[in-house]
């Protein structure tokens, strides 16, 4: 993991975690998606149409192993749907402003239950450029959930009733690579959540984009 990313990320954890310094936390948070974005914006002014569905590392180990349009896609929808459907009790972003048809997605999930060339395939349906609007209107959503949230609220689980909303929406396929997520999310609290998807998801993907970029180049 990138070492300047790393240390942020831990800070960040560490000041989230207490009373004190909760909001000092969001506000490294804050930083530290903002230094992110760069990269994912740089990634539209670099690559190609047609790179953002090139799949170098097909049979490799690892996050690198996808796309860099799937890569985008799947950040934004875990984002999505746990900050909205999980955490807000709200409706996603990706369905009040319509992102299924602007993008063009054959799918409404997380893209967990695709694989090598459905990947591949996936990536080249997407309209780049209102993936990236579903990018930034996202996070952008999440960011005004980060700011209205006190100490407190971090030791808050989720509900039995949230739970079974979300597998009532279907934006977790029932495939085996996917379906866990459902037990993950909700087996945590909110400080839990903001700490994996609003954080080192995007680490560990944008890192992986990274590494696509540089065999591409």
């Amino acid at each position: 993991m990138n070492k300047e990313w790393s240390e942020a990320n831990k800070s960040m954890q560490l000041k989230l975690g207490k009373r004190g310094t909760f909001d000092e936390g969001i506000a490294e948070l804050f930083k530290l998606r903002g230094e992110l974005m760069k990269c994912v914006d740089h990634f539209r002014e670099e690559l190609r149409t047609e790179d953002f569905s090139a799949i170098p590392f097909i049979n490799a180990d690892g996050y690198h192993n996808k796309t860099v349009g799937y890569s985008l896609w799947h950040i934004f929808r875990i984002e999505d749907i746990v900050a909205h459907s999980l955490i807000a009790g709200d409706e996603q972003v990706f369905f009040s402003g319509g992102y299924r048809e602007r993008i063009k997605s054959p799918i409404i999930t997380t893209g967990n239950e695709l694989f090598k060339e459905q990947i591949a395939e996936f990536s080249r349906q997407l309209d780049i450029g209102e993936l990236y609007s579903y990018v930034h209107e996202t996070a952008k959503s999440t960011e005004i959930l980060l700011n209205s949230l006190q100490f407190e609220d971090i030791k808050r689980k989720i509900t039995e009733e949230k739970k079974q909303y979300l597998m009532g929406l279907n934006v977790v396929s029932s495939d085996e690579r996917s379906f866990w997520l459902i037990d993950y999310w909700c087996g945590k609290n909110v400080g839990g959540l903001i700490k994996m998807p609003f954080s080192r998801h995007w680490i560990m993907h944008i890192e992986a984009c990274l590494r696509i970029i540089a065999k591409l180049k």
